[in-house]
């Protein structure tokens, strides 16, 4: 159950020991919580002005034992973050000081913030709508720049301006579906070809935005992408020149690398996993074969699978056992080890992987030197953006849940659409458009439940 008449209190600075740590109060006896604890020499903090600072010490109710030197931060309502009457303590940021900090907040009458709480009640306030509230998560736990920027776009409300458009939209089809029913007398009837003319627009539109999401959720989610390969052919040589820094041990020895090593990169504004996984190969090794049933699980769980072949002792029958095990995964065939070879030996294990793989794109590199790295990530680049170089621009929807209620959106069109084209009652078409107008407004909050709403904020962190 929501609990919005409760008075809440979190550290909404990160764990560990820093500068500064944040100890924010917020609800109807936020004020009265913080002046009992808070001494300036000076007026009550109920009596001093919103949007003000205060310089003065922590101390105990109880035993009038100082704890810290703070600065208070004063936000009346509505004009703060969550609407509601909310005091913050800048406190020296050592973990043992905020602890007791919060916890005479507590003593006082605070109970402890769930996760998200600050910025559900943000919402349930009136202060953002339910895509802006997601965008604060989003923006936290942004790991591009391209990511952060997507983020910033929809708390700032321009995917909400696209969706109450849609809604405006629908509720304009609906109006004139309905007059008919009611005033048919007065206006006639319902014009089927101009219905199924809107109909066609708005299932257009939708269709567009849901296509765009399919792209931009990489920048909210990323992608996967494991190097395989059989042992020594240097897959963890190129994890380190993907990252750019020595990350995985690399030796002449098969089956150095015995676990899963993970590393993000900036992939052209995707953040992208890379994933070093052991040589796949049938070994006696207890620890080496626990490796590879480890890197045959990350296989199967990520979105791309570059495998790596050894151009020198070129493509043998174990590479094509690894490929058979891959199907149903987008796989890039990579040939390594070019600064070991010549260039008519180059061409002609670039043709035979071609032919073993089946696969037009096949690529050459040297992971020691760096050749052909480059033009490896501008190919993984174009293969998980379906060739949309302007993803990191053009990104607007980057969230399954805002995906989801437009399909769904559109099927319900979709349905309205084929009774308009069988000149079935305008009742019938009003239901489907009913049903559009709910999943459209699930993306804001318009008809979302209190169990999305928990599920949405239990993402966030404490604090926020």
């Amino acid at each position: 159950m929501l609990r919005l008449h409760d008075t809440i209190v979190a550290i909404a600075t990160p764990p560990g020991e820093g500068g500064i740590g944040i100890i924010r109060i917020s609800g109807e006896k936020a004020f009265h919580i913080a002046n009992r604890l808070f001494d300036s020499n000076g007026k009550p903090l109920q009596e001093r002005p919103s949007h003000t600072l205060h310089y003065g010490r922590i101390v105990s109710p109880k035993s009038n034992e100082v704890l810290d030197d703070v600065v208070a931060s004063l936000f009346r309502s509505p004009y703060s973050y969550t609407k509601e009457d909310v005091v913050e303590f800048s406190c020296h940021g050592g973990p043992v000081t905020l602890s007791l900090v919060l916890n005479l907040c507590i003593e006082e009458g605070a109970r402890m913030a769930e996760p998200g709480e600050f910025t559900m009640r943000a919402f349930l306030n009136g202060g953002m709508d339910l895509a802006q509230a997601e965008a604060v998560c989003d923006q936290i736990h942004a790991r591009t720049v391209a990511s952060q920027r997507a983020a910033v776009r929809q708390r700032q409300g321009e995917l909400s301006k696209n969706v109450e458009r849609l809604r405006s939209d629908l509720v304009g089809v609906l109006a004139s579906i309905e007059v008919t029913l009611d005033f048919s007398e007065d206006v006639g009837d319902l014009d089927y070809s101009e219905t199924e003319r809107r109909l066609e627009e708005l299932i257009r539109e939708m269709e567009r935005l849901i296509n765009m999401g399919k792209s931009g959720r990489l920048l909210r989610e990323g992608v996967r992408i494991a190097i395989a390969g059989r042992p020594n052919v240097g897959k963890s040589s190129l994890m380190n020149a993907m990252l750019r820094q020595d990350r995985s041990i690399v030796t002449p020895l098969p089956g150095t690398t015995r676990d899963v090593i993970e590393e993000t990169i900036n992939l052209k504004g995707v953040p992208a996993s890379i994933v070093d996984t052991a040589g796949l190969r049938e070994t006696r090794d207890i620890v080496e074969s626990i490796g590879v049933d480890r890197a045959r699980d990350t296989l199967r769980n990520s979105e791309l699978v570059i495998l790596l072949a050894d151009a020198v002792t070129g493509w043998s029958e174990e590479d094509d056992g690894i490929l058979s095990s891959l199907s149903g995964v987008q796989v890039i065939p990579v040939l390594n080890k070019m600064d070991m070879v010549s260039q008519e030996e180059r061409e002609c294990g670039l043709k035979r992987l071609r032919e073993a793989t089946s696969q037009s794109l096949c690529l050459a590199i040297s992971a020691k030197n760096g050749e052909g790295v480059l033009e490896l990530e501008d190919a993984i680049y174009s293969l998980i953006t379906g060739g949309n170089i302007a993803l990191t621009e053009s990104a607007l929807i980057t969230n399954s849940r805002h995906i989801q209620a437009l399909q769904f959106a559109v099927d319900a069109l979709r349905r309205g659409l084929e009774t308009a084209r069988r000149r079935l009652p305008p009742d019938f078409i009003s239901i489907d458009l009913r049903a559009a107008l709910d999943e459209v407004g699930k993306i804001t909050g318009e008809t979302v439940t209190e169990e999305i709403i928990h599920r949405i904020f239990q993402d966030f962190c404490v604090g926020k």
